[in-house]
């Protein structure tokens, strides 16, 4: 056995990984389905699903996804080689307050949430000094969640970021690293506070402008029937993620407030120029704003 009780093998030019011992705290999407892809790929000798759902860990168990649930948390990283936090972002500080204690000596602890920042110095200050945290954050998030919708293909050509600190365990940051890969997804190496900053505006920003988008239809009504009956293509397709879990972009949008009320600041902007536009009647000027983000938006097809 090896540093970080994880075995290595160099076969052609890549490198496998295994974990004899897996704990997945909040087995949802995500959750899921890297426990699937660990499955798939025999990168895990057995996978231990924990969180407060017992409903979903017993579902979890009868679809195969994990091996056993554990009696708690605490028990269910006891004898973990790699324990995954993938519950809501606002619960990791508990949960990490809860286990880190009972983490073995050599445990790389991970994640998958959408927010680093300050929560990475939380929980590096609650794990004890023998055991390695490294952030990860795989871009790969739909509209539909739950361990049903889990599939060991979801990270495949999806963006898998982690953001290591200058505490981060080189051996445990490999290991992370080549688990990612081998779920076929493309890692990058980011500092925290800029993932946050970016993430702001790709992704949590789009969230906040679709959920406001339904909330400002979704009480008008033609006196008969509501305006949603009549909903295109284009209203579905830009408020399909206001069917995501409002509980996990309550979290996310709190712990990453600084940065998401700034784009929201600039979203506004940018609506408010078009208003402009609009009500000045002034075709011209609208149709340029228009263009320069279109000519944006084609460039990333």
């Amino acid at each position: 056995m090896t540093i970080l009780e994880c075995f290595y093998f160099s076969i052609a030019s890549y490198t496998m990984i295994y974990f004899n011992n897996v704990t997945i705290i909040g087995v949802g999407l995500i959750g899921g389905s890297l426990a699937k892809v660990l499955k798939a790929k025999n990168l895990a000798g057995r996978i231990t699903g924990a969180g407060r759902s017992r409903e979903t860990l017993e579902q979890a168990l009868r679809l195969g996804v994990i091996d056993s649930m554990g009696q708690g948390s605490i028990h269910a990283v006891e004898k973990a080689d790699l324990v995954v936090l993938a519950s809501p972002v606002g619960a990791f500080e508990n949960i990490v307050l809860e286990i880190g204690p009972h983490l073995k000596a050599g445990a790389i602890l991970t994640d998958v949430g959408s927010v680093k920042g300050a929560l990475i110095k939380i929980i590096e200050n609650a794990i004890p000094p023998n055991t390695h945290y490294v952030p990860a954050h795989p871009i790969a998030g739909r509209e539909k969640t739950g361990v049903a919708e889990a599939t060991d293909t979801l990270f495949e050509r999806r963006r898998c970021i982690i953001t290591p600190t200058a505490r981060t365990d080189r051996a445990a940051l490999a290991a992370v690293r080549e688990l990612w890969v081998a779920a076929g997804a493309d890692v990058s190496i980011m500092d925290a506070e800029l993932h946050d900053k970016i993430f702001a505006a790709v992704s949590h920003l789009p969230h906040v402008a679709a959920f406001a988008m339904m909330s400002a239809v979704a009480e008008l009504n033609t006196g008969t029937e509501d305006y949603l009956q009549f909903s295109g293509a284009g209203f579905r397709d830009f408020t399909r993620i206001a069917a995501s879990s409002p509980e996990m972009w309550r979290d996310i949008c709190l712990m990453n407030k600084s940065n998401l009320v700034e784009m929201i600041d600039r979203y506004l902007h940018s609506l408010n120029q078009l208003k402009r536009d609009i009500e000045a009647g002034d075709g011209n000027r609208l149709e340029k704003h228009l263009k320069q983000a279109s000519d944006v938006r084609k460039g990333l097809d």
